[in-house]
């Protein structure tokens, strides 16, 4: 069983910064909506955060239902999507509270990772129609781009058992372990670049929650000041860096 870190991370301090991240990249959302089924899909998204995947999908015409947990993270993308055709929920994402065999499809931005990962299929699976779509997505940084190895490289740095944990992992297997929920399991993978300066790109740095540098902590936002620093030394003021969002999805049995 894994460990349950949804209500044990709190993204309080983070939430304010995930507007400097970049978004998933378009045409594997526009893949993915011709996947599922087409037009006026309706969607929940758990664990939508501040709404970046959530904001993807209306705009794409999809009745969007968003959970999450943190009122921070939730009120921010209240205020994003504000007049759209949404609802937003605060829940878990292995209780979302919501009504069953509602969805077309069920995503995960960035979020399958923050939970008992075996216990969110059960909880797709409950919300899906049948024949719906789970799927679980992230922005992974390229490392073999020059300017990610750079910030990669001055990590190491200062925290030489670095590892980047579950989100970079091969999710298939959790996936293929439930052939009892899900079946027709479709992998998209899309490089993209996205245009940023040093200074918005430390900012998506401080919206990371992990292990080495907890900004609640004197020692934490110490160690983060020092590596940004470095950073922001060995980058120049601006430039492209390159992305791939990754995305897992399977059919509801």
């Amino acid at each position: 069983m894994e460990k349950l870190v949804e209500q044990v991370w709190d993204y309080t301090k983070h939430a304010k910064f995930y507007s400097y991240r970049p978004n998933y990249a378009p045409k594997t959302i526009d893949i993915l909506i011709i996947l599922v089924g087409g037009k006026n899909l309706k969607v929940a998204d758990i664990g939508a955060g501040t709404g970046n995947l959530s904001i993807i999908l209306l705009e794409r015409n999809c009745n969007v239902v968003s959970v999450e947990l943190n009122d921070a993270m939730r009120e921010i993308g209240i205020e994003r999507t504000k007049g759209q055709s949404i609802e937003w929920v605060r829940a878990t994402g292995i209780d979302s509270t919501l009504e069953n065999s509602c969805f077309d499809w069920v995503t995960f931005g960035s979020s399958f990772n923050v939970m008992d990962r075996n216990e969110a299929l059960n909880e797709a699976h409950r919300l899906l129609k049948k024949g719906g779509y789970f799927s679980c997505m992230w922005n992974h940084r390229d490392l073999n781009d020059p300017m990610q190895k750079i910030a990669e490289d001055t990590i190491i740095e200062f925290v030489p058992n670095y590892t980047r944990g579950t989100r970079r992992e091969d999710q298939r297997p959790i996936i293929e372990a439930r052939k009892d929920l899900f079946d027709n399991i479709v992998y998209i993978e899309e490089d993209f670049y996205f245009h940023q300066s040093i200074k918005n790109y430390i900012n998506a740095w401080r919206s990371v929650k992990n292990p080495y540098w907890d900004l609640e902590t004197k020692e934490g936002n110490e160690l983060f000041e020092k590596i940004s620093q470095k950073i922001t030394e060995r980058l120049p003021k601006e430039f492209d860096i390159k992305y791939t969002t990754r995305c897992w999805s399977a059919k509801k049995i």
